[in-house]
């Protein structure tokens, strides 16, 4: 039996919320979207609009995978970001939109014009990284990754966005074989997960997304423990970090960072006011090396 646009939103939306999917309304109107090469004004201008048979198959796939709750990004294999569309796939993380305070205050602290030069600890998909430079277009950047399969991720986006020009992507350990004093702002979103609690988060994170990137150690902060002197060792003199924390972190991190000598230390609040960022500065008058 065929079915329209409007019967096939119903439709979805009854089965993942029969399958206690969360957010059904949305995930449902997305995955009709995907499926039927639609939009939302056409759903809404066109809702007795019939599905072909290829259709009807495709969302029906989609809709099983979520029901497996399988995030929507890792089945339409993108995500939108800040101002730009990302792959996305089972290698990175999921961007999300709390992540984009790193990018809103980057873009305050580096007004458009002059270059400068980023540094990106554990790019992933490359979506702060990519964001940024997508905005200020005589920026350079440099994303560094643990995972192979992650970089290979970022190139694809860099190159689909026409940001090849503006970003080498490098295979390391953090800030392994690094320069010193060699950029104007680091970012990252390091894993900050306590490994303890990893198992109690939604299927969509625990069994989708890459452990690699989710797990901090024993308490959450093993990267930054790593992070917060190398980050300082790379940054040129009244350089910035923007690095994002879970929510319970603020305290702890921004200790570490104070201890390894930063200055102007603070914490940023997402848009539900959580703690998100902590920020802060290389001491402008320390010497280089």
């Amino acid at each position: 039996m065929s079915r329209n646009l409007l019967q096939a939103w119903q439709s979805a939306r009854a089965r993942l919320e029969a399958a206690g999917v969360p957010g059904p309304v949305i995930d449902a109107r997305v995955l009709v979207e995907a499926a039927c090469g639609v939009t939302r004004a056409d759903i809404v201008s066109d809702p007795y609009r019939e599905l072909d048979l290829e259709q009807t198959a495709r969302l029906d796939e989609y809709l099983a995978r979520r029901i497996q709750r399988e995030p929507v990004s890792h089945i339409l294999g993108r995500r939108g970001f800040w101002n730009i569309m990302l792959g996305v796939t089972a290698h990175v993380l999921t961007p999300r939109p709390e992540t984009e305070v790193i990018v809103d205050h980057a873009l305050r602290l580096f007004p458009e014009g002059p270059p400068f030069r980023i540094l990106d600890l554990g790019v992933g998909s490359g979506a702060i990284l990519l964001a940024i430079l997508a905005e200020r277009p005589a920026a350079r950047g440099l994303g560094v990754d643990v995972s192979e399969e992650a970089l290979a991720v970022a190139r694809d986006n860099a190159a689909s966005l026409g940001l090849s020009g503006q970003v080498a992507l490098l295979r390391g350990d953090w800030t392994a074989g690094l320069a010193e004093a060699d950029f104007d702002l680091v970012v990252s979103n390091p894993p900050y997960i306590a490994t303890p609690v990893i198992e109690t988060l939604d299927p969509e994170v625990r069994v989708y997304e890459p452990r690699l990137a989710l797990d901090g150690g024993p308490d959450g902060l093993d990267a930054y423990r790593r992070l917060a002197p190398e980050i300082l060792r790379v940054l040129r003199p009244g350089g910035r970090f923007l690095v994002e924390i879970g929510y319970d972190q603020k305290a702890a991190v921004e200790d570490l960072f104070r201890q390894a000598g930063a200055v102007e230390v603070e914490t940023l609040p997402d848009l539900s006011t959580h703690d998100r960022v902590v920020a802060g500065m290389k001491n402008p008058l320390e010497t280089a090396g």
